[in-house]
């Protein structure tokens, strides 16, 4: 899991960023550099797939949040969160359903976050070509599930997501 927070001078806007399921790659890469260098700060929180086995993907996704909160150079006045409000409130929050097409500063952290999350991709591709993370970037896709049927899962598989493909037994 992969999540991220931006601080943005007030008022500040870039031009085209939306929804990063809304972009293509080349933009959501050529937006992260823009956000990166515009912004007064951002963080990135990154829960792995043994993590992500241990707490489960809702608790890891708070944990992300967290940590890219933590990992801010500044404390930020308030928290817009996509979605689900942090249990804990560490900070003001508010949280918006499909927040990431409603406000300008929650979809520049959806961009960081699935640019990172690619990259992170494109990394496990290098080590483990035959899965073809560089084409489905880790997501359930039929290729993907075809590919854990061929070869049998590696090891940054998480056991719940093969529980999905292969039956209980998965990752044991």
């Amino acid at each position: 899991v992969v999540a991220a927070a931006v601080i943005f001078p007030p008022y500040h806007y870039i031009e085209g960023v939306k929804d990063s399921k809304q972009l293509s790659e080349k933009q959501r890469e050529r937006f992260y550099d823009l956000i990166t260098e515009q912004a007064l700060a951002y963080g990135i929180g990154i829960v792995d797939h043994a993590e992500i086995d241990r707490i489960n993907i809702r608790q890891a996704t708070f944990k992300a949040m967290r940590m890219a909160i933590g990992s801010l150079s500044q404390n930020p006045q308030y928290l817009l969160i996509d979605g689900e409000e942090l249990p804990d409130r560490i900070y003001p929050q508010e949280a918006l359903v499909k927040g990431d097409g409603r406000s300008f500063t929650i979809a520049a952290a959806s961009i960081l976050a699935k640019v990172t999350r690619d990259r992170r991709m494109l990394e496990y591709h290098r080590e483990y070509p035959r899965y073809g993370f560089d084409r489905h970037k880790g997501y359930g896709t039929a290729f993907h599930r075809e590919m854990i049927q061929k070869y049998g899962p590696c090891p940054v598989h998480r056991r719940s997501f093969l529980k999905n493909i292969l039956g209980s037994s998965a990752g044991e």
